[in-house]
């Protein structure tokens, strides 16, 4: 797809994979919506880049209408949906203090799962009335897993099912999407230097790190957003998930 003057949504925008990426589209020359719960650091990136930043819970279905019909009157239909907005507590299902609280596992399940699945059907919904492109292409749309969908750790159940659950919605959505010429993909990241991993002690990165068997180290969000771009670009790549890890394959624990 050419990118010069579309219009793109970019969820959890504000930071980690979700900056790294709205910073590549507008350097494409891309109108970009950051949409994030972190106003104020969506609007920080939102003026780096000459975007706007919307306030938005992705698992919420009156936000994310309400943030798809700002971003439409600003900066016209997407074209291009970007979910990075997620959330990754460690949890055992049954702990020392007895089993993992339902709401707990139904908070990550809403915010990573639903939350793509939400702003997914509303943005195909707008893409589907598009003029269509190059290859008869109206839009794509690219989502966040991780190697926990493939590889989920102690402590991972509820992140692992939601980000199992967006690789199994990829293949799902690119058939219903195809006669309509909208693309879906995901991208399943291994350790990158997110706020997440970047909060943790020095020592606990650095064996993180070195887990990662080529590079060993955290990936950067720029490499993941190079993949956000080269999958924009490459109208063959389609219902498709994608490991972006430098070949890790997560231990037990």
């Amino acid at each position: 797809m050419k990118l010069d003057g579309q219009a793109a949504l970019v969820t959890g925008g504000a930071s980690g994979l979700g900056a790294a990426t709205a910073k590549a589209l507008a350097s494409a020359k891309v109108k970009v919506a950051i949409l994030d719960t972190d106003i104020e650091g969506g609007q920080a990136i939102a003026k780096e880049i000459d975007g706007i930043a919307i306030e938005c819970d992705v698992s919420n279905e009156q936000s994310g209408e309400r943030a798809i019909d700002i971003a439409r009157e600003n900066h016209g239909p997407a074209r291009v949906l970007i979910n990075c907005a997620g959330i990754g507590p460690a949890e055992r299902i049954v702990g020392k203090t007895g089993p993992m609280p339902l709401d707990n596992f139904r908070r990550v399940i809403e915010i990573n799962l639903i939350g793509s699945f939400n702003l997914m059907r509303l943005a195909a919904a707008n893409m589907m009335n598009l003029d269509p492109l190059d290859d008869n292409e109206r839009g794509i749309i690219i989502s966040t897993a991780s190697v926990a969908a493939f590889e989920g750790q102690l402590g991972q159940a509820a992140y692992s099912a939601s980000k199992g659950g967006i690789h199994a919605l990829t293949i799902v959505g690119a058939r219903e999407f195809a006669k309509q010429g909208i693309r879906v993909n995901t991208i399943a990241p291994g350790l990158f230097a997110t706020p997440l991993l970047l909060g943790m002690p020095e020592n606990v990165q650095e064996s993180l790190a070195a887990s990662v068997p080529y590079p060993s180290r955290f990936g950067d969000p720029k490499e993941y957003s190079k993949l956000v771009m080269s999958i924009i670009d490459n109208v063959m790549l389609n219902g498709e998930t994608i490991r972006l890890d430098g070949a890790i394959r997560m231990q037990p624990r």
